[in-house]
């Protein structure tokens, strides 16, 4: 967690944005002001990141944009960095670089504009999904699949060569010697993988609940914790942290963090009881926080 503040940034707090790492690349969820230097301060490296995907285009979730970019291409970066984000993005990034013009990498452009939209990304599966705030509003749930168990008896049964076996457990198909082996004829059924769901700016709706199901990260915004807030949640279209704790129990998640906390709530642990009456699995994320994820027979170490 690069950015827990929603609003305006706090003295501890910079505004909303989140890194995703798997396998050395990096997505971006979110880019508020602050995200840089909260990258440096985390030890994550500018030019470690190949996707951007924005929730929307409220100021505090896209104006760090500009300098990150400018940091980008003065460390030197020439490959190109991909934009996801509602329908407007290139409009509203050409609009911000207007103080950043001139950059030695190229950027592409994914515009969304269905309720519900999938791309792939380094081997997650990145399904974005709409919410409802006070503009066209978008939240991601990343999955990364794991494949079925080798089973050496079956590759034995299929005759397939010793030295093949490693190759199938990797690529989907391998020739050896004028035959094709496939990676279905030596791995047992998928098993289950990993998945993340972030969501911010939005009061409660069906497709987040669809989204959280299951995950073993559940990203929420919590931006009052307060109950007695919940007229100002309706009227800007934001949640409490009790709503997000009843999304986090009906969809069995395996753990909830809240982020995207008012200005106005310098300390959110002063109401996460609210959360954890509903749902004990709920924790206050704050700026620098980390976990490491992992599938489900190995270790899971949280920092």
């Amino acid at each position: 967690m690069l950015g827990t503040g929603g609003t305006m940034p706090l003295k501890n707090r910079w505004l909303t944005s989140c890194l995703i790492r798997h396998e050395g690349r990096g997505v971006l969820i979110d880019c508020g002001e602050g995200t840089q230097i909260a990258l440096r301060c985390a030890g994550k490296s500018v030019q470690r990141l190949d996707l951007i995907c924005f929730t929307h285009f409220h100021a505090d979730h896209i104006s760090g944009l500009p300098g990150l970019l400018l940091s980008m291409g003065q460390d030197g970066r020439t490959e190109p960095l991909t934009l996801a984000g509602p329908k407007g993005l290139v409009q509203t990034v050409s609009g911000l670089r207007m103080i950043a013009p001139e950059l030695p990498f190229r950027l592409d452009f994914i515009e969304i504009t269905e309720k519900e939209e999938h791309l792939t990304f380094a081997g997650l599966e990145i399904t974005a999904f709409a919410v409802q705030h006070t503009l066209p509003c978008y939240g991601y749930r990343l999955h990364l699949p794991r494949l079925g168990k080798f089973e050496p008896e079956r590759a034995k049964a299929a005759g397939i060569p010793l030295n093949v076996w490693g190759l199938l457990q990797k690529q989907e198909q391998v020739e050896c010697n004028g035959a094709v082996y496939h990676q279905q004829q030596v791995l047992g059924p998928p098993r289950r993988g990993l998945t993340v769901t972030y969501c911010t700016d939005t009061r409660p709706a069906p497709a987040i609940l669809k989204a959280a199901d299951s995950a073993d990260l559940l990203i929420l915004e919590g931006m009052y914790g307060d109950d007695e807030k919940r007229g100002k949640a309706l009227e800007t279209k934001h949640m409490l942290f009790s709503e997000a704790a009843e999304i986090a129990e009906t969809a069995q998640a395996k753990r909830l963090w809240l982020t995207h906390y008012s200005p106005s709530m310098p300390d959110p642990e002063n109401y996460l009881s609210n959360a954890r009456a509903v749902f004990p699995e709920t924790y206050c994320a704050k700026d620098g926080d980390s976990l490491e994820l992992r599938f489900q027979n190995e270790q899971e170490n949280a920092e």
